[in-house]
């Protein structure tokens, strides 16, 4: 018997996925449970419409990011922090403070997803990655300057 899965199930397959499975596992554990419902003519029809919303979707969001992106190619964002001699930061400059600093910018942007191997211990202008999509990513300036 044909199914589309609603959810995942493990060993069987993925939400979305139409799979033949047997009709005696389909009435007494996918039906009852909600895991999956019978591959209709209907069923179908509405499962292509929700993959095709799905996939405008995801590109609206790669589209939002990209533009995102060169938006803030051309950004800079000034840290002002205190240093010792030699230009060394007393502390750090985190991810956590660029994303508020972004923030009071105008631009929300997760904390995670600015990619700091280390956090920013010297002034000067340091290029930081901004992970905005698993497809985009966009390299933000960011200067930290004495107070």
């Amino acid at each position: 018997m044909k199914v589309i899965f609603l959810t995942d199930v493990k060993g069987q397959g993925k939400k979305g996925e139409v799979k033949d499975v047997s009709e005696g596992y389909v009435r007494n554990f996918l039906l009852p449970k909600g895991l999956a419902k019978p591959a209709s003519d209907g069923n179908l029809k509405t499962l292509e419409v929700q993959n095709a919303s799905e996939q405008k979707r995801k590109a609206q969001e790669k589209e939002d990011a990209k533009t995102l992106a060169k938006k803030m190619e051309e950004m800079t964002i000034v840290l002002k922090t205190k240093a010792g001699e030699g230009g060394r930061l007393f502390g750090a400059i985190t991810s956590k403070q660029i994303a508020e600093q972004l923030a009071a910018q105008g631009v929300k942007v997760d904390k995670r997803k600015i990619e700091l191997e280390e956090p920013i211990r010297t002034l000067g202008m340091t290029e930081v990655l901004v992970k905005l999509h698993p497809e985009v990513k966009a390299k933000l300036r960011v200067q930290t300057v004495e107070e």
